[in-house]
This record gives structure tokens, sequence and C-alpha cells, in this order.
């Protein structure tokens, strides 16, 4: 399928998705609903297990939105981009699989949330990452808000939100806005191998597990315990459950077949 200024390539159980719109990478009204397409695409595809988030070219991961679009201040094209980013993110967030973002440039506001709504982050020594929606009269409206603070702490959430700071890859990895920093041009060979690392273990496990891990964003312990032991008795009616205990027991590698 053509998905608006978005390329997808797979590559085994991984989709490659490469954010193309240059120069800068920026999102639009049909690129935000590719996008929500494209995610709904991978999660009807079995065979899909990860996904790897990247800019095309050298510069830029993505600058968010362009500007251009608010210059009239239109409230309707305020309200229609606010709900598509948000549609747009939150399908991405909720990917059954590992979303990993290889972040090769500039990620700036939306361009910096995309990769918020993704699971684990990588970033190249170059990388510079900020939401500067606050000096130009707008805010950050496709999570930033809610997910940086889960990040990196109230106190840096302010900061960067509030102050406008950009942070570069190495304190990015200091405050746990990034899981790892590599040399410029390494973000999609390392995500790359931290998604081979996904492929080791179950899918429907992982599903389960994501499920647990993002509803402690929002509820306590003692609201999602009884839902981890829920989780942990349903995986005893998937295929993949049986498998993964036959092969630990015959000391072989698992066939994961995702049902």
């Amino acid at each position: 399928m053509n998905y608006t200024h978005l390329q997808l390539e797979k590559r085994g159980h991984v989709a490659i998705v490469r954010m193309s719109n240059p120069p800068a990478n920026t999102w639009t009204r049909d690129s935000l609903a590719a996008l929500e397409t494209l995610v709904a695409d991978l999660n009807a595809d079995p065979d899909v297990r990860a996904l790897v988030l990247t800019g095309d070219g050298e510069r830029f991961f993505s600058a968010g939105a362009d500007l251009k679009l608010f210059a009239d201040g239109d409230l309707g094209t305020a309200a229609d981009m606010a709900l598509r980013f948000g549609r747009a993110f939150t399908a991405l967030a909720h990917f059954r699989g590992v979303s990993i973002a290889a972040i090769n440039g500039y990620a700036m506001g939306g361009g910096l949330e995309v990769a918020l709504a993704c699971d684990l982050r990588v970033a190249e020594s170059q990388a510079v990452m900020a939401l500067p929606e606050a000096s130009v009269g707008l805010l950050p409206c496709a999570g930033g808000t809610q997910l940086l603070p889960h990040l990196v702490g109230e106190g840096w959430a302010k900061r960067m939100v509030l102050l406008g700071e950009r942070v570069d890859a190495a304190q990015a990895e200091r405050i746990g806005l990034v899981e790892a920093v590599v040399p410029t041009g390494q973000a999609l060979g390392t995500a790359l191998e931290m998604a081979g690392r996904v492929e080791r273990q179950s899918p429907s496990s992982v599903a389960a597990c994501k499920t647990l891990l993002q509803a402690a964003r929002t509820a306590p312990p003692e609201t999602n315990l009884p839902l981890e032991r829920e989780l942990f008795i349903q995986l005893f009616s998937t295929e993949d459950q049986r498998e993964g205990v036959r092969a630990f027991l015959d000391k072989r590698d698992p066939v994961w077949k995702n049902r």
C-alpha cells in the first residue's frame, strides 16, 4: 500500500517505517492518517513483531507539524490536527509488538512526541530533542505533556516544555529520555539489533506484558495486579505458551506462531 510520506520496508519480522517528507519530515493531515492506517495494517500481520521508526535523510528525524498550517489561527484546523495527531500517535503507542524510535537527527515538537509514543528510543550522538511549542504560542498536543514526565520526571519535563530547553543525545540518555546513544549513522542498525531480540520473545507474551507496563503509567499496582494475574492465565490458551515451555524442556529454540 501507499502510505503518504511514510516508507514501509519489512525485514523478517521487523517493519521499518521511514518518515519521508523533506526537508524536515514534517507531519501533515495525510501522513498522520497514513500512520494510523499503517499501524492497523501491521497489527493485522501476524508475522510483524517489531516496528522501527526513523527519519529519511541525515539531518532530521522529524520536525513535527509544519507551522504554516497554523499561521492563520483557524480553530477548525487546530481541532482537526490535534485530533489527527492524537489518533495517529495513540495507534502507534498501542502497536501490539515492540516499537523502537531510531532518532537520526532533530526530533522537535511532534517529531519528539512520535518518539515518545514508541516503546524504546535510540538516538544518534548529533541528535537534538525539544518540545518548543510554547515558544510559538502553542503546546504539545500529541502526548508530550503526559508521556515526557513519565520518562524524565516532572522537573526535566518542565524545563523542556515550560522553558523550551533543548537536550542533546548525551543529556537525553542521562535523564532517561532515550535508552541508548550511538554514533552518527548507527541508530537504525542498533534499533534493528534490538528488534532482533524481540524475535526471541513470545509475541503473545510481549503483547500482554506491554499492556501491563503501559497500564502502570496511569493506575496504581493494586489496580493492575489483578489484571496481571488474569493475563498470565490467558496466556495458557495460546500455542505460544505451550511451545515456549516445551522448547525450554527440550533445550531448543522456540518456534513462535503468534497465536
